[in-house]
């Protein structure tokens, strides 16, 4: 047993998370079309365990089951993505109007439900004929971008308290466009740079174009990390630097300051100056994903580092470097809850009262516990024990000062994961991949209690 947690302030908000191509399937049911990831799990070798997302969990067609679950589960909130491609199966022109309807009927049932419906537009499925045009390496997809924005804000901003423009804009760039390891597999390097601007234009054009439709509360979800130092030596001082610049503040001060960090003005395409302008238009909330602190140094003569199981190529900068003396989940990643203090810390001190109201937009865990041949019950105290220690540890930066508003958990649901497939489990449900059962595992129940307790 946990000690009691902290009281959070009256109108905290507790909710949960998922995406659209984690979860949904059906990828042609209602008309969608194909986007960057069907076409990627389709090459061989991207997904480690050689699956696809065609059925995922099925939310499509059962997503009045898992709204239940969030129901009994007590959330005030139901962070969930639009998929672009279901809605504009060409990225642009023509919408889909049988799309459109699959929401509908999901915002109409979180509400009857007393849930808030908490859109994010962008999580990372780019549709299929936009990346084939260049994807978010292109300035058009910013502008596609905010068209698709208006044609779901004209439908659903009448329901819709907060909205999410884009999710993880730095994975999407680093990951997608410079090392190869997601969607669209490109490995730029340095050269994938166009793509974190052109996602920063897109959020701002999209903040334009939700406002224009009546939309409130808009807000972005941008991951962070604490980035450590790994040794004493200017060399590990300026590599450390570099990488904090490069993950979180190539992102966040754009939107935040107006500005981007010293020297990257140049390496990036377009009216830098005027799009800066738009991107950096005010916000009513700022979103942040944690998991994990980074530990980085100078470039070893070894060469390549890692991280998860994501290799970072030799010849950079820097280098990833192992952080030990903290438990790790089932991805390998290090458990450090005061992490998440930390970095809330930094961010006040960085960007002062340019920094609006906050939310946790996700802190999760991968563990692959599954259901107990006898009980059936999933026994997760891990998963448990890590949320535990983390909302302990937003209790005490909000002490400090961090005006903190909401935090939703990673995932309510086991789902596809990505390059991992179906090989990690971050749901608070767990989900048997072969006959689509839904079980709720203990960190549910705690989850309840604690949601509960709150109020």
């Amino acid at each position: 047993m946990t000690a009691p947690v902290p009281e959070f302030p009256a109108g905290f908000l507790w909710g949960v998370s998922a995406s659209a191509f984690q979860i949904e399937g059906s990828p042609t049911a209602d008309g969608r079309g194909p986007s960057s990831w069907d076409a990627f799990t389709r090459e061989q070798g991207r997904i480690k365990d050689g699956s696809h997302a065609e059925v995922a969990t099925d939310h499509y067609r059962r997503y009045r089951e898992d709204v239940a679950l969030m129901s009994e589960l007590g959330v005030d909130a139901y962070r969930f993505s639009v998929s672009w491609s279901r809605v504009l199966p060409d990225g642009h022109g023509q919408f889909n109007r049988a799309g459109l309807d699959f929401y509908d009927r999901l915002v109409d049932e979180l509400c009857a439900a007393g849930i808030a419906p908490v859109p994010t537009l962008f999580h990372w499925d780019t549709p299929l004929a936009l990346e084939e045009r260049g994807g978010w390496l292109e300035r058009d997809t910013a502008e596609r971008f905010a068209a698709y924005a208006s044609v779901v804000a004209e439908r659903l901003a009448d329901r819709i308290p907060m909205w999410i423009t884009i999710n993880e804009p730095a994975e999407v760039t680093l990951l997608g466009y410079g090392l190869g390891e997601h969607a669209p597999g490109k490995e730029l390097v340095f050269d994938a740079l166009p793509a974190a601007h052109h996602q920063l234009l897109a959020h701002g054009l999209g903040v334009q174009a939700l406002r224009a439709a009546g939309a409130r509360q808009i807000g972005i979800a941008a991951s962070h990390s604490p980035v450590w130092t790994a040794g004493d030596s200017d060399e590990d001082r300026a590599a450390a630097e570099l990488y904090d610049t490069l993950t979180n503040r190539l992102f966040a001060d754009p939107i935040l300051t107006g500005a981007y960090p010293d020297g990257l003005d140049s390496l990036l395409p377009g009216p830098v100056a005027e799009d800066l302008k738009t991107i950096s238009a005010p916000l009513d909330w700022y979103g942040v994903n944690y998991y994990n602190p980074m530990l980085v140094g100078a470039p070893t003569p070894a060469g390549a580092s890692a991280f998860g199981g994501i290799e970072i190529p030799s010849g950079l900068p820097f280098a990833i470097r192992e952080i030990e003396g903290y438990e790790r989940t089932d991805f390998d990643w290090p458990v450090v809850p005061d992490g998440l203090r930390e970095l809330l810390g930094t961010l006040r001190e960085r960007y002062g009262d340019r920094l609006p109201p906050l939310y946790i937009t996700e802190n999760g865990c991968s563990y692959g516990d599954g259901p107990d041949s006898g009980t059936g019950r999933v026994e997760d105290a891990r998963r448990i024990a890590y949320h535990d220690g983390h909302v302990r540890a937003l209790h005490q930066a909000m002490a400090e000062g961090a005006d903190v508003r909401g935090y939703f958990i990673w995932s309510i649901l086991d789902n596809f994961e990505w390059a991992e497939g179906y090989r990690q489990r971050f749901g608070l449900v767990h989900v048997d991949y072969e006959t689509l059962a839904r079980t709720p595992k203990e960190s549910y129940a705690w989850y309840r209690d604690l949601i509960k307790s709150g109020r």
